[in-house]
């Protein structure tokens, strides 16, 4: 595909805010009829340039539940392409990126706790072939995820009843998940608008557990569900990604500060020798330096200390991509998978 036309840009904003809305509703907003929209959207998923996935909400490291780590790392030469392939075929790691700079991948890791990924990092991640040196960076509070994220292509009437007919979600008590959570996580991974009747038929449950299932951890904001589409597709084809450091006592007040800019698709405290990583979409290169400088006037209690640009997103989400950032397939995540012992 060369480009997304205004209905393509509106149907993808649409499913932004309403990601399993059915396609009456979507379509009386967009002002189409259902089996219009519908067409569209396979058409768009059938080209890898749109995609809907889910992934564990930053709800759930929070609740203790859960582990989530940025893991720098360095390949041997002539080895980066096998460990990333490697790496982005492991359930547990949500996202690879080829970057500049001055490590060889960004591989994101979601484990069930922390003797899992100690674990993991040492015997699994430790014993590829290929693998010269890692860094893990713990995340301790994630400010803001991709899935808040608009192309910003509907007025604000249609964003309104569109959101109005969405569920309210993470007013509810967080709960532990059971083996059918996980189940669910990784079939909506793959397929966030998979239907109530097959993931029933995978978890082995009725379509009405399944509904009322998926209500209670969405209203707990447990399960994240967002909709994706191809790099080259948007304004922003180019990802920056960003370590700094702020003083301990301004480090809240001044994520909240980077929150609020339009092109941060992350923000989250981490350990390690910076103690704030963003993760930003920009239109050029050109404009990454413009970024930051943006970035630094809004935010001058931050330091940026080191700086990336990511030549291939190679998975997101759980989702594979091309080296042009369209979705070629999706390995469904469980986080389960890190705590599975390994051979020593």
């Amino acid at each position: 595909m060369q480009a997304l036309d205004d209905v393509d840009q509106a149907l993808v904003h649409a499913l932004q805010i309403a990601p399993r809305a059915d396609w009456t509703r979507i379509g009386a907003v967009l002002g189409l009829d259902a089996v219009t929209v519908a067409r569209r959207w396979n058409r768009l998923t059938e080209a890898g340039a749109a995609w809907i996935g889910c992934y564990p909400a930053p709800t759930l490291a929070t609740a203790g539940q859960g582990l989530l780590a940025f893991v720098e790392v360095d390949c041997a030469n002539g080895r980066l392409l096998s460990v990333a392939r490697a790496l982005a075929e492991l359930p547990h790691v949500t996202a690879v990126e080829h970057v500049s700079g001055d490590r060889d991948l960004l591989i994101t890791v979601m484990t069930p706790d922390l003797a899992a990924l100690t674990r993991w990092v040492t015997h699994g991640l430790g014993s590829m072939t290929g693998i010269v040196a890692t860094r893990t960076h713990l995340a301790s509070t994630v400010y803001t995820e991709g899935s808040r994220w608009r192309l910003r292509a509907l007025d604000h009437a249609q964003i309104a009843r569109l959101a109005d007919g969405e569920p309210a979600r993470g007013e509810a008590a967080v709960f532990p998940l059971t083996d059918m959570d996980h189940d669910l996580m990784a079939a909506l991974s793959a397929d966030g608008r998979a239907t109530y009747r097959a993931l029933a038929e995978t978890c082995g449950v009725s379509p009405d557990t399944v509904r009322r299932r998926l209500g209670r951890l969405f209203a707990a904001g447990m399960f994240q569900i967002r909709c994706e589409v191809a790099r080259p597709l948007s304004e922003w084809p180019v990802t920056v990604i960003l370590w700094g450091r702020a003083a301990a006592g301004q480090l809240e007040s001044v994520s909240r500060l980077i929150t609020g800019v339009r092109e941060v698709r992350l923000c989250a405290g981490v350990t390690g020798r910076h103690n704030l990583l963003v993760v930003a979409w920009v239109k050029s290169l050109a404009d990454a330096q413009r970024f930051e400088v943006r970035l630094n006037e809004r935010a001058p209690h931050l330091e940026i200390r080191d700086r990336a640009v990511a030549l291939w997103l190679m998975k997101v989400a759980g989702h594979l991509l091309d080296e042009r950032g369209y979705r070629l397939g999706a390995v469904p995540l469980d986080v389960r998978s890190a705590g599975v012992a390994t051979d020593d």
